[in-house]
């Protein structure tokens, strides 16, 4: 079904136009077809301001979007027709859905149009980007309702124990596994893989790998219906990188390899080392070389950092190495095909867009640089000091992006300044709170 199809069918009732938030949610309008005839051709008015809301919408602030100077005016939303999928479970002439992204000046905070940006200025560079994710989550047999009565916590995960590939979890939750299946159909959503992970509930889905927005677009889509299949369920999931003290990370997983305008792949070659090319060399050495300066990107809530607390399987540095779990840039593949580098940074609750922007952008930038990269990590990375860093607080990646001219030139500087406001508005919320942790701490005899 195409745009136009569900506009000339008389049965046609309803549309929604959605766009993705800072944080990866998808916000939008359910317009009547007369209006969506017009909104084609014209786009649809949102207030910027959506871009400064967290998940549950505390208004961060954005300078001259919702500060003393911001008037909460509308900018428009362009459609994307080739973005057009069906809506699970609406009903036939209430089912179209289509993205969209800011235009104008909002554009310049606006994730998609960010990627968009990336994308076109790596191609203009001659090279053509391929790249897949992989989302990590954890469902639990808790309505939103229960679980917020219990403080979430002492939460059931939908498996008791901890089951990495476990097929007899598998086999128990078929039809959970079926039930995204079935949605990733009308969703177009180039479901690759899922499986059990490290953890009690604790799942992954992976998106195959593809060109342009599409993956960006299907990742943010699978998560956001992932969350709506759960609680039509009466079950919940999180992507909170950190949900509880006994839990493992939580990540988004971004493989990506690039080929020539001709189609010709780049980071082969097969002389060198593992097939590894020079200019795959001088990518990594971009994403050793900016990545760091980006971990607010990668790291968006005061959540993100506790996913590197000691004993938790998340990158010890900003190391690589040649399938080596142990490193953040994982070399993975065996042919001029399969041969790509695995982003391990980014947790589960980075925006796909933004994640997918900043890491080829620091690749590229590398290549374009004839950045070398640091000797590759053999063995263990978390045995081994790493020579690179990211930001291991949300003040420090705050200041390490703000300060960054590469992220200025790459996603722009008023996306810099909008982005790091709305973090820093976040980390100032919560260090007015009071954890539990702390009050059983030293209440009593602190």
């Amino acid at each position: 079904m195409t745009l136009d199809d569900f506009l000339a069918d008389p049965a046609s009732r309803f549309a929604t136009v959605a766009m993705a938030d800072t944080n990866g949610l998808l916000r939008g309008q359910m317009v009547s077809v007369s209006s969506l005839k017009g909104i084609a051709r014209n786009g649809m008015g949102m207030a910027p301001a959506q871009l400064a809301l967290d998940p549950t919408d505390a208004m961060l602030t954005i300078p001259g979007v919702n500060d003393d100077s911001g008037d909460f005016h509308d900018d428009p939303l362009e459609l994307d027709p080739t973005t057009v999928r069906q809506m699970p479970w609406s009903k036939p002439g209430h089912d179209l859905l289509v993205l969209s992204n800011y235009t104008g000046a909002s554009a310049q905070i606006c994730p998609r149009s960010i990627l968009k940006s990336v994308l076109a200025r790596a191609g203009a560079a001659g090279f053509i980007p391929k790249y897949g994710m992989e989302l990590e989550y954890t469902l639990f047999d808790e309505t939103a309702e229960s679980a917020r009565a219990k403080g979430y916590r002492n939460l059931k995960p939908a498996t008791q124990h901890a089951s990495h590939d476990l097929i007899l979890y598998q086999a128990v939750q078929t039809e959970w596994y079926e039930a995204i299946s079935a949605i990733c159909e009308p969703l177009k959503i180039n479901l690759a893989k899922m499986h059990e992970e490290i953890g009690a509930g604790f799942m992954e889905a992976c998106i195959g790998a593809g060109e342009g927005l599409e993956p960006a677009d299907q990742l943010v889509l699978l998560k956001n219906f992932i969350r709506a299949l759960a609680l039509r369920q009466g079950r919940s999931v999180t992507f909170m990188p950190r949900w509880n003290e006994q839990a493992d990370s939580q990540s988004i997983h971004l493989h990506v390899s690039l080929k020539d305008k001709a189609g010709k792949p780049l980071f082969w070659d097969e002389g060198g080392k593992n097939g590894v090319s020079q200019t795959f060399r001088h990518f990594l050495g971009g994403l050793q070389k900016y990545i760091g300066d980006m971990t607010l990107i990668f790291q968006p809530t005061v959540n993100s950092y506790r996913r590197f607390a000691p004993g938790t399987f998340a990158p010890p540095g900003l190391t690589w190495g040649y399938e080596n779990r142990t490193t953040c840039f994982r070399l993975v593949g065996h042919d001029a095909g399969s041969l790509r580098v695995e982003n391990r940074l980014p947790g589960a609750d980075t925006n796909p867009y933004l994640t997918a922007a900043a890491t080829i952008a620091a690749g590229v930038a590398g290549i374009l640089e004839a950045v070398e990269p640091d000797p590759e990590t053999i063995g263990s990375g978390y045995a081994q000091t790493p020579p690179r860093d990211f930001a291991r607080s949300m003040p420090e990646a705050i200041d390490r992006l703000r300060g960054s001219d590469f992220a200025k030139d790459w996603l722009g500087p008023r996306f810099v300044e909008a982005f790091t406001a709305t973090r820093e508005c976040q980390h100032d919320e919560f260090r007015r709170r009071v954890p539990d942790v702390e009050l059983e701490r030293f209440f009593d005899l602190g």
